[in-house]
């Protein structure tokens, strides 16, 4: 091996030789470069027969390369090599290998196909809008009547779709780690004699979603791992040849693994097979929307049969920020006052590197650590930060910048103030301008009215996108609200797009409330509509052309369109069978901030966070999580982004405009199980669920905020705001002001 230096618990890992070692590595310590250092160690010392690999396994394709790379660069300074001796390979790559190998034991052809995300999403999205609209009494059976009746119809267009979307989709994927299909569910379903009407709803689209999978003879990634295991069960002779294959397994981010992947990675190693486990439990942030569940990692550290190490020091942060992530954890774990939740984070500690390490950590200086909180207001915060960022970069002009907020949508209203106060803004996935977003929500909205036209939301949507100029004339906006209200209540969109002889939809619109100037407004839209709907039959890069001409576009946005056209017309190309909702939804991705594009931007690189010292970039703090820059913002602390279980604080999953404030995803799946022990539903205690749900989601938040906090090598400041309401700063970051001796 290449010489180099080893801290005292990397020599310990790299010692490893054979059975089961789990590892609790701590942010910036170098899990990968010494999980990468360890594989290279068993490649040239154990001994191998010509058909075995070492088996590296990961969570994304660009871990597995970055892997790839590492042990490929340590062979090559050996003199050896490289690709030889090891295979690298994320959960999912390795199940679809083990399928592959006898697809016939999963009941697939050998041509089946793996759909992947984007259109699995578009197929969710189909049958979720498919039931919502026939099963309307489906939402008027949810909604809390004493909300008012415009925040009800605004959570009916808006929110309450990609609410069922999230909810049917946790169905579908605990359903089929279950191993139940929905005709497995349908019949504890109809053994049940009532009260069954969120599961119903459920199922009905988890079977639409599965047969629009089965039409393309095709697996999701749910099911990648859920048929893998299907296979080695059934076929002792598979599992044989694949130990025999990989007589040791390296797993990277163990944190995140599920009971199912779990189960696959226990059957190839066998109960004396050579595992080795690295994760950070305190660094698991995808418990409530995944299967991912980091109490399987830390029970493994704790099996008597397993060698459990620590890998503490980390040389990226400073003494003050380490103090504080420490803070945290003992905090959260022996003073929390809500007792359910003190196992969210868990020792070890991060400890500094030792003098002479090769990595030292930055040392501590006078902004090394801001924690404030006073209560702005969303756009105080904002405010605070373009003058707090103004002054840092003049400071400290070859420093990387980091603002993290919880919500995608908070991101982006970030990115957008940021860079209009002539900082040099990024996102982490996107470099889109305002006016490329604008433009990718107009001409979805549209799309969505050309191709759904049953759907109310989906006319009113696009007749405010062809009066969006006049958004800014208050009387003129109120008038188009106003007619955009009779568009959302109509119960047939025929009625007003292609009516019968016998129907007057102007009789029905004035007897709404509408003036003859809104009924004008109406009519040339419905003329507008029918043309696109001449247009339909186009590719849709033509239909947004066509689109475009009918819109009054900035030059800017115009720009916009002309490469959104190309963008799509690429995508259509290279994936001429992905149905047209499929490439709409793209275009909402955008919109939404939530896709990067490199047709919309000059930089086909990758995202590099510390390639341009003082740049500010604008991030979740999931997408933070792997990356570090020399100064952090840690933004909206609040009760409400990190709620602690007080009784003042709000759940996002918990929606006031439903009864109850039902958790639909947590109600679901507690029902799920519920059918599966046999028990009846009318047993079962609506809006329990909800409390169980939100002990998980307080635990995982806590996590977040530690991911948050060790991004920072530097500089570390951390803000609060209302949110525009009652908002107050979390219980967490006041106690970690006391804790730093300051006064919350």
């Amino acid at each position: 091996m290449p010489e180099v230096i080893l801290r005292r618990s990397q020599e310990k890992i790299l010692e490893y030789r054979s059975g089961k070692m789990g590892v609790a590595a701590v942010p910036g310590s170098g899990k990968t470069w010494t999980l990468s250092h360890l594989a290279a160690r068993l490649i040239t010392t154990a001994d191998l027969e010509d058909d075995q690999e070492i088996l590296i396994l990961t969570l994304t394709n660009s871990a597995a390369d970055n892997f790839s790379s590492r042990i490929g660069k340590i062979l090559h300074d050996l003199k050896l090599i490289e690709g030889f001796g090891y295979r690298v390979r994320t959960l999912h790559g390795l199940a679809n290998d083990i399928i592959h190998i006898r697809p016939e034991l999963a009941g697939l052809p050998n041509d089946y196909a793996i759909i992947d995300n984007q259109e699995t999403s578009a197929i969710l999205d189909e049958e979720v809008r498919r039931y919502l609209k026939t099963h309307p009494e489906f939402f008027d059976d949810l909604v809390e009547l004493d909300a008012p009746e415009r925040q009800i119809q605004k959570f009916k267009d808006d929110d309450f779709p990609k609410l069922m979307r999230d909810v049917a989709g946790a169905w579908i994927q605990q359903a089929k780690d279950l191993g139940q299909s929905p005709a497995d569910l349908q019949v504890r379903i109809d053994q049940q004699e009532g009260g069954t009407e969120l599961v119903d709803a459920c199922n009905e689209i988890y079977k639409g979603y599965q047969l629009a999978l089965n039409s393309r003879v095709g697996l999701d990634f749910t099911d990648l791992i859920s048929l893998a295991y299907r296979c080695l069960k059934n076929d002792p002779e598979l599992l044989k040849l694949l130990r025999h294959r990989w007589p040791y397994v390296l797993e990277d981010e163990a944190q995140d693994s599920s009971a199912l992947q779990q189960k696959i990675l226990e059957l190839l190693c066998g109960s004396e097979g050579n595992w080795v486990r690295v994760g950070d439990p305190n660094q698991a942030i995808y418990e409530s929307f995944t299967t991912a569940n980091p109490e399987l990692f830390k029970s493994f550290l704790r099996q008597s049969d397993v060698l459990a190490l620590d890998l503490p020091e980390s040389g990226r942060s400073c003494p003050s920020i380490i103090s504080l992530a420490n803070n945290l954890i003992d905090w959260s774990s022996t003073k929390h006052p809500n007792m359910n939740v003190r196992d969210a984070l868990s020792l070890p500690h991060i400890l500094p590197t030792p003098k002479g390490d090769p990595q030292q950590n930055p040392p501590d200086r006078p902004d090394s650590l801001s924690l404030n909180s006073r209560l702005f207001t969303p756009q105080e915060e904002i405010g605070f930060l373009i003058k707090d960022i103004n002054t840092y970069r003049i400071a400290h002009p070859k420093d990387t910048i980091a603002v993290l907020a919880a919500l995608n949508s908070r991101v982006a209203i970030l990115n957008d103030s940021l860079a209009k106060a002539g900082l040099p803004v990024c996102t982490e996935l996107i470099r889109l301008s305002e006016p490329v977003r604008l433009s990718a929500g107009a001409i979805a909205n549209i799309l969505l009215a050309i191709n759904y036209p049953e759907f109310p939301a989906n006319l009113r949507a696009a007749f405010r996108v062809v009066h969006r100029a006049e958004k800014e004339i208050e009387e003129q906006w109120a008038s188009i609200e106003g007619a955009g209200k009779w568009l959302a209540a109509l119960k047939q969109t025929e009625f007003f797009l292609y009516p019968e002889s016998n129907q007057d939809w102007r009789q029905d619109a004035s007897a709404f409330g509408l003036d003859d100037a809104q009924i004008y407004m109406l009519e040339a839209f419905r003329l507008l509509v029918y043309d696109w709907h001449q247009a339909a039959m186009l590719p849709l890069d033509q239909i947004i052309q066509v689109v475009s001409m009918d819109l009054n576009l900035t030059q800017a946005e115009t720009a916009a369109v002309y490469r959104m056209a190309l963008y799509v017309k690429d995508l259509q190309q290279k994936t001429p069978d992905s149905p047209k909702s499929a490439l709409i939804q793209e275009l909402i991705e955008i919109a939404k901030n939530n896709r990067n594009f490199t047709s919309f931007s000059e930089d086909k690189g990758g995202f590099e966070p510390d390639a341009h010292p003082g740049e500010v970039v604008v991030a979740t703090f999931h997408k933070s999580k792997g990356l570090e820059w020399d100064k952090v913002y840690l933004t909206s602390c609040s009760n409400y982004d990190f709620p602690s279980g007080d009784p003042g604080d709000s759940y996002i999953a918990e929606s006031y405009v439903l009864r109850g404030r039902l958790n639909l995803q947590a109600e679901a799946l507690a029902q799920m199980q519920q059918l599966l022990e046999g028990k009846s539903l009318d047993d079962f205690h609506r809006g329990y669920a909800a409390f169980a749900a939100r002990d998980t989601y307080i635990r995982e938040r806590l996590r977040v905020l530690y991911v948050g906090i060790t991004r920072a090598r530097k500089s570390l400041s951390i803000t609060v705001n209302n949110g525009g309401g009652r908002n107050v700063p979390a219980l967490a970051l006041k106690n970690l002001i006391k804790l730093q001796g300051g006064q919350p």
